[in-house]
């Protein structure tokens, strides 16, 4: 079973940047486990979200042919907890994007209603890598298991304007 971090893309530019938001709410089991009276997004999951967000605008930057995998989290710094009721957004940037891989900054925001204007939660650099150029000969199964219809989806969505979320 796959989880997505993303509920849809608010941007788009191919090749370049996009913007992804996330809906936290209390319903969410995941938010119990790391302190029960406290529920917060762990910061694993919210390196995660970045991840998809940013590894979708790799991904799609190659019209999907290769099999893009997170390869390094290059720096997560965080400024602030993320509870119920708050919409984290995802903003990543490509920095660099060739045959062998991609890095991107990315920066993590969230609001909510009693708290319209951004507060920045964390700075994300992360590093990915085309799989299918990997120099140590390894072989990978054909099909794209990266890019399944569940991540694909959420970029036609945002293409149509559909209002559908996961």
């Amino acid at each position: 079973m796959r989880w997505i971090w993303i509920d849809k893309f608010t941007e788009f530019t191919s090749k370049t940047s996009a913007t992804a938001v996330k809906n936290v709410s209390l319903a969410e089991e995941h938010l119990h486990d790391l302190y029960p009276a406290f529920p917060v997004v762990p910061h694993s999951l919210i390196v995660e979200g970045m991840a998809q967000t940013a590894g979708i605008l790799v991904g799609e930057a190659r019209n999907f042919a290769e099999k893009v995998i997170l390869a390094k989290i290059g720096k997560a710094t965080f400024h602030r907890l993320v509870r119920p009721g708050e919409t984290i957004a995802y903003a990543a940037k490509i920095e660099q994007l060739n045959e062998i891989g991609a890095s991107i900054a990315g920066t993590v925001t969230v609001t909510s209603p009693d708290q319209p204007t951004p507060q920045k939660v964390a700075d994300i650099e992360l590093m990915f890598s085309h799989i299918d150029q990997n120099m140590s000969g390894m072989a990978f199964p054909e099909h794209n298991f990266v890019f399944t219809e569940q991540f694909t989806e959420l970029l036609k969505n945002y293409r149509t304007g559909s209002s559908v979320t996961i």
